[in-house]
C-alpha cells in the first residue's frame, strides 16, 4: 500500500516539475495581491517614459453630416510596447508568444476628446505577448466625432478632421506616443473621399496624446445637382422674360410666378445649406444676390406694365364716342379724331418701352458681373475661422500663470450676501504664508443665494471648497 502511494504521488507530481512554469503566471493566478497589482501598472523604462508604438488603420469613413459637423468612421488601433516583467527564457519554454486576457496585464486606456460615442467591436480583447516581453493589442472601433469643416467653397470643401487619442490615466513623464496611421479605404463611392491621413503627437499637453488627421474632399455631384442648376435654370429663365414684349399680359405672370418659385428654392436652400458662426459658405451670399436680382426684375415688370395701362385707359376715354343713341346736330359732327390731340400717348409708351429696354440692358450686365465677381471671390477668397476658446489651453490643466499659484481656485463659492465672503456665507481664509494673492486669477462665481447675479467676481481665489470653512456643510 504505502509502495502504490509513492508511485501514485510521484506520478502527479512529476508533469509540474518537466513544464517550467511563466514568472508571470503567479500574478495571473492571483496567488500573490503584491505581483497582481505589480502586473496591472505601468511598465518602468527607467527615467524615460514608456513608449507606446500606435499604429491606426483607417477602414472607412461614412456618414459625413456637414449639418451637424459630424463624421462617422470606422478604425483599427494596434498598440506595441515593451514589458520586461512578462518576458520568459526561450530555453524554458518553448512557446514564442502566448495570448493574454486585457484585464490581466496592464493596457493604456484611451480616450477620444472629439467622440460623441464609441463602439467598440471588442469588449475583451486579446493581447499577444512574445519571449521577450513585447506586447501588442488590437482593438477594432466603430465612432461618430466632431469635425470643423472648412465650407466656404461648398460644395468644393476640403477639410481636416481630427481625432485625438488621450491616456488620461497616465502622466507625459510616464508615457509616451509614437503614432503612424494608414489609410485603407477602398472604395471611392462616396460624396466625401479621403484624400489621405496623417499622425501628429500634440505638444504642450500634460498628458499623453496623439492625434489622427483624415483630409476630407467633396465630390460635389449630388450638391451641384441639387442647389446650382436650380438656381442657374431660374436666373436663366428671368432673363429670358426680358425678352416678351411689356405690352403682353403673359409676361406679369411669367416674373411671378418665377419670383414665387425662387422663393420657394430658397427657403429649402437655406435649410440645406450649413451654417456656420463664421466663414459662411459662398453659395448662401451668392444665392441671395440671385433672389435680389429677380426681385428687382420683377418689380421693374410690374411697375412699367401698371405704367402703360393706366395710359391705355386713359387713351380709350379720350377716343371713345358719344353715348350710344344721343342725336348729334348736322352742323356739329363731333370732335374731328385726327385733330384730337394725342396728349403725349406716344411719348408715354416710347418712355416705358425705351426704360424697359434699358433696364433689361442693365439687367443682363449686373447678372454677367455677379457671376464674374463670384467665380474671381470663389478662386482667391479665403477666410480664417477664430481660433477655438479651448485651443491655448492644455488638457489636463490650465496654462495661466494664474494657476501655478498655491492659493488659486476654479471655482468661488458664494453662499450670501456678499460676493467677499461677509454674511451668511463662508469667510475666506487669508493665506497663511502671509503671500498676496493674484487679482487675475480665473474664478468663476457660483451664486447659490439667489442674491449675487450682479456681484463682480471676487478679486481673490480660494483653494477649493474643501478648503473653505462651513463649505461642506452648506452644500449638503
Amino acid at each position: 500500500m504505502e509502495r502504490d502511494r509513492e508511485e501514485a504521488g510521484a506520478s502527479t507530481t512529476q508533469p509540474s516539475v518537466q513544464e517550467p512554469s511563466l514568472p508571470w503566471l503567479h500574478a495571473l493566478s492571483l496567488n500573490s495581491s503584491v505581483e497582481a497589482m505589480d502586473a496591472m501598472q505601468i511598465p518602468s523604462n527607467g527615467s524615460a517614459p514608456l513608449l507606446v508604438r500606435a499604429f491606426v488603420f483607417v477602414a472607412n469613413v461614412f456618414n459625413v453630416d456637414i449639418l451637424r459637423y459630424t463624421v462617422s468612421s470606422v478604425l483599427v488601433l494596434r498598440l506595441s510596447w515593451l514589458d520586461d516583467r512578462l518576458a520568459w527564457n526561450a530555453s524554458a519554454h518553448s512557446r514564442r508568444a502566448v495570448t493574454l486576457p486585457r484585464d490581466s496585464l496592464w493596457t493604456p486606456e484611451l480616450t477620444i476628446r472629439e467622440a460623441l460615442w464609441v463602439d467598440w467591436k471588442d469588449p475583451s480583447p486579446q493581447a499577444r505577448v512574445k519571449q521577450d516581453g513585447q506586447v501588442e493589442l488590437n482593438l477594432a472601433l466603430t465612432t461618430e466625432t466632431n469635425c470643423d469643416f472648412e465650407l466656404l467653397r461648398f460644395p468644393r470643401d476640403e477639410s481636416d478632421c481630427s481625432l485625438s487619442f488621450y491616456a488620461l490615466s497616465n502622466t507625459e513623464t510616464e508615457l509616451e506616443f509614437q503614432a503612424q496611421a494608414v489609410n485603407e479605404i477602398v472604395s471611392v463611392k462616396r460624396e466625401y473621399v479621403v484624400l489621405g491621413v496623417k499622425t501628429q503627437v500634440i505638444p504642450h499637453h500634460q498628458v499623453p496624446s496623439f492625434q489622427v488627421m483624415l483630409s476630407l474632399k467633396n465630390t460635389a455631384l449630388k450638391s451641384i445637382i441639387a442647389l446650382l442648376v436650380p438656381a442657374e435654370a431660374l436666373q436663366l429663365a428671368d432673363v429670358c422674360g426680358g425678352l416678351l414684349p411689356l405690352q403682353a399680359t403673359e409676361r406679369i405672370g411669367y416674373k411671378v410666378t418665377l419670383l414665387l418659385s425662387s422663393l420657394v428654392f430658397h427657403s429649402s436652400l437655406v435649410q440645406g445649406l450649413p451654417s456656420s458662426s463664421s466663414c459662411n459658405p459662398l453659395l448662401i451670399h451668392y444665392f441671395t444676390v440671385l433672389q435680389l436680382l429677380l426681385f428687382l426684375s420683377t418689380t421693374e415688370t410690374v411697375l412699367l406694365a401698371g405704367v402703360l395701362a393706366r395710359q391705355s385707359r386713359e387713351d380709350k376715354g379720350i377716343t371713345s364716342p358719344g353715348p350710344q343713341g344721343e342725336p348729334r346736330d348736322k352742323d356739329d359732327p363731333g370732335p374731328d379724331p385726327a385733330a384730337t390731340p394725342k396728349r403725349g400717348k406716344g411719348s408715354r409708351r416710347s418712355w416705358a418701352v425705351a426704360a424697359d429696354h434699358t433696364f433689361f440692358l442693365v439687367y443682363v450686365a449686373s447678372v454677367v458681373c455677379s457671376q464674374v465677381i463670384f467665380a474671381g471671390i470663389w478662386m482667391w477668397a479665403t477666410c480664417k475661422s477664430a481660433p477655438p476658446p479651448g485651443e491655448g489651453v492644455p488638457h489636463g490643466g490650465s496654462s495661466s500663470p494664474a494657476a501655478s499659484h498655491p492659493h488659486a481656485c476654479s471655482c468661488y463659492l458664494f453662499l450670501g450676501t456678499d460676493a467677499r465672503g461677509r454674511g451668511p456665507g463662508p469667510q475666506l481664509p487669508a493665506p497663511e504664508d502671509g503671500s498676496e494673492l493674484s487679482p487675475n486669477a480665473p474664478c468663476s462665481v457660483l451664486d447659490l443665494g439667489g442674491k449675487g447675479e450682479n456681484t463682480p467676481p471676487h478679486p481673490y481665489t480660494s483653494p477649493g471648497r474643501g478648503d473653505v470653512p462651513g463649505a461642506q456643510d452648506s452644500l449638503g
